[in-house]
């Protein structure tokens, strides 16, 4: 399998424990993400090391017998141990407090070292799931144990929710099926909660393989099936959740799949039937790096084993390996991804779901407007579609938001935030200098092509109504002009297709000794945005556009009042001496016409540039009075 092929990975820094042997046991804490290796009952020390901390926790405490459980609380101010089925012990680590160890079973008041008793429930529990990110307990009830009672904590009080049964998969009589723990997992996916059952046998006896049931669980409201899995395969599985993509895990085959609930799948009227996105693959191979001091470390690193066997998977990205003392957040690699989809519109709804996707979406767009790679102006067109219709959210998403701000709405609503520019957004300054400008100075791409992607593009963006930025025109008429398309140019101005715009309008006139007629079709676009004329000429003079400024006065009657020195000074700059000749003669013929004398007054400060005139074309070129 070449390398561009694996689309998932470990991180590249996994946290690093000591293994866990006869002497030394190993826990995991889901809602810090810390893994504690507890030696010799905590008697020899405990270690605690989590993905963010940049300063593992060391300490000891007296060994009372087998450790079953071991947490800390948020922030890590009090340690919590259970030793017995019944009691918990904690001990306070908040600074300049007493350490001494206190018993109960309820809410922790760790300045009187005492417990508060909340509220009680009476069930009968086969066993829990919690999920940190939700603050939400599940309880497996019943004999089956597939009816399951979940709790919402929030602000110390905890409120029940409906519970909900999990259906079981049809079992021959003589076997009882009980839901196991193993098969249940939670995790928030697009903002929603959750419960993902792996149910290992389809319920209808004809559809061969498990299938992994998801089971919204919403804050009010009763738990609904919304989604199947098909993993068409059966054996031993293991759920991860990773930017929002369910990642199915499958021992025996070493290889994982990936879905999202989000893309179109089959809806059969009550429950929404997914296939994987990609083709089966196993996660890229990993290294593992030789400890030890520098000159041993040079051996080469040893080989991971993955989907071992000692692997233990956790909501929503981590893996676990407790006999290699390694702990790895699984990883989504996009670029992959792009060969193995080479369906371009479903490639962008998956692509724009994902967090770290603007690059290869660029990527995306580029390759498709290569010659070996070329998609069709229908796919080009669905691309961009789908792009703009992002973009446009977001812009809409923006602009209520800065209404909503001006008309005082943040005072009376707290709520209001300001939109999240996410990766997804991907508007005309990032197609224009990550794809357009570098496609249409390609030589070898037919120019047809080049203009018809160009309109495409802008056609998308007008019809998600986004005004359309003037480079975008801009390389639209330069692309036109190199290829001597000017009829193409005069209708799209007449048509209106490309918009009215003064950046636009001083490049036709900048065009003028190409094409004559842009002259006029730039002055008529001028006067429809009614600028002034002497804000025209500056705008022409910036772009060293000095004929063309001169050109312009001149077609409105205004060259007898301009200021000379504005117009040499721009000549000059422009470093074209015969550029300069030209302007220079112009004014000394206007002096002459005007004062009968074409030598410059000091009022007009030109004597630099007379200077100049002289230094580069000699005295015998400056203009000698007419005599009559």
């Amino acid at each position: 399998m070449g390398e561009e092929d694996y689309y998932l990975e470990l991180c590249e820094r996994p946290v690093h424990f000591e293994k866990a042997n006869p002497v030394n046991c190993v826990f995991f804490d889901e809602a810090n993400k810390q893994v504690f290796a507890v030696r010799s009952g905590g008697a020899t020390g405990v270690v605690v090391k989590g993905p963010d901390d940049r300063n593992p926790i060391s300490f000891r405490m007296e060994d009372k017998g087998e450790v079953k459980c071991i947490k800390f609380s948020l922030e890590n101010k009090i340690l919590a141990v259970q030793r017995t089925s019944k009691t918990v012990d904690f001990s306070n680590f908040i600074p300049d407090s007493s350490q001494l160890e206190y018993t109960q079973e309820c809410k922790v008041l760790p300045e009187k070292r005492s417990l508060k008793l909340l509220k009680s429930q009476n069930i009968n529990v086969n066993w829990y799931l919690y999920c940190p990110e939700s603050a939400v307990i599940l309880l497996s009830t019943t004999v089956l144990g597939n009816v399951l009672q979940p709790f919402y904590f929030r602000a110390g009080t905890m409120s029940k929710l409906p519970k909900f049964e999990i259906e079981l998969p049809a079992a021959p009589k003589s076997t009882k099926l009980n839901l196991s723990e193993r098969d249940i997992a939670m995790a928030t996916i697009y903002g929603q909660l959750y419960v993902l059952f792996l149910r290992h046998h389809s319920r209808t006896s004809n559809s061969t393989g498990a299938e992994v049931v998801l089971y919204h669980l919403p804050r009010e409201g009763a738990c609904k099936k919304m989604h199947i899995l098909k993993l068409s395969r059966t054996g031993k599985f293991a759920l991860n959740v990773v930017d929002n993509l369910v990642v199915v895990h499958h021992q025996d085959t070493e290889t994982s799949v990936i879905f999202d609930i989000r893309l179109r799948g089959e809806f059969d009227g009550t429950v929404t039937l997914h296939h994987p996105v990609l083709p089966a693959r196993s996660i890229h191979p990993y290294q593992i790096p030789v400890a030890g001091p520098a000159p041993v470390t040079s051996q080469s690193p040893v080989p991971c084993k993955l989907y071992s066997s000692s692997w233990i998977v956790f909501q929503p990205d981590i893996i676990i390996s407790a006999s290699q003392g390694y702990l790895w957040n699984l990883q989504v690699k996009l670029q992959p991804i792009v060969n193995l989809l080479p369906d371009k519109g479903r490639l962008m709804d998956f692509l724009l779901q994902r967090k770290e996707c603007k690059m290869v979406i660029l990527s995306v767009c580029s390759q498709m407007l290569t010659e070996s790679d070329r998609a069709t102006l229908p796919v080009i067109a669905t691309v961009f579609d789908k792009l703009n219709q992002e973009y446009k959210k977001y812009l809409d998403a923006e602009q209520n938001y800065t209404m909503a701000m001006e008309a005082g709405q943040s005072r009376s609503s707290p709520l209001l935030r300001r939109p999240v520019r996410t990766q997804a957004v991907v508007d005309q300054s990032d197609m224009y200098t990550h794809v357009l400008s570098a496609f249409t100075e390609k030589k070898e791409t037919p120019h047809k092509f080049v203009i018809a992607v160009l309109m495409e593009y802008i056609r998308s963006l007008n019809q998600f109504q986004i005004a359309v930025q003037h480079y975008l025109h801009e390389l639209v008429i330069k692309t036109l002009v190199q290829h001597n398309l000017f009829y193409m140019l005069h209708q799209f101005l007449q048509y209106h297709v490309l918009s009215d715009s003064k950046p636009l309008a001083c490049l036709l006139l900048s065009l003028e000794s190409f094409y004559p007629p842009a002259h006029q079709l730039s002055l008529d676009m001028l006067k429809r945005l009614s600028t002034a004329n002497d804000e025209i000429v500056e705008v022409l003079l910036s772009k060293h556009q000095v004929l063309a400024a001169l050109r312009f006065i001149r077609g409105i009657g205004g060259h007898d009042n301009i200021s000379a020195r504005k117009f040499l000074d721009a000549a000059k700059q422009t470093d074209d001496h015969m550029l300069f000749y030209t302007i220079f003669r112009f004014f000394e013929q206007r002096n002459q016409r005007l004062r009968g004398n074409p030598s410059f007054t000091p009022g007009e400060h030109c004597e630099e540039h007379v200077a100049f005139f002289k230094q580069v074309f000699g005295d015998q070129a400056l203009m000698r009075p007419a005599t009559f």
